[in-house]
């Protein structure tokens, strides 16, 4: 379904973009192109095609699960203005 000239124009203006009558030729052929594309995109039949995961065919590499990063709670909450049993204390902001 092609997109006319006037529909471009609304677009363009429902986002509050000011174009011009040629930019939106311009936009109107690279928009139709686009739904060219998926129309055609549309029509493939994938019947029978396993979905992927990834392009290629490789292995994912995983690792351990484990905790790396040594404790530092007690050492970032000397740091904090004001904090009370181990919490940050911050100011309200929200009546």
């Amino acid at each position: 379904m092609p997109l006319s000239l006037e529909e471009v124009q609304r677009i363009a203006e429902l986002a509050r973009i000011g174009i011009s009558d040629a930019e939106a030729r311009g936009v109107q052929v690279q928009l139709n192109g686009i739904f060219e594309l998926i129309g055609r995109m549309q029509r493939v039949s994938t019947e029978g095609i396993e979905p992927m995961t990834h392009p290629q065919a490789s292995p994912l590499r995983l690792r351990d699960d484990a905790v790396t990063n040594p404790d530092e709670r007690e050492r970032f909450l000397i740091l904090a203005p004001q904090q009370e049993r181990g919490l940050y204390l911050v100011p309200k902001v929200i009546e």
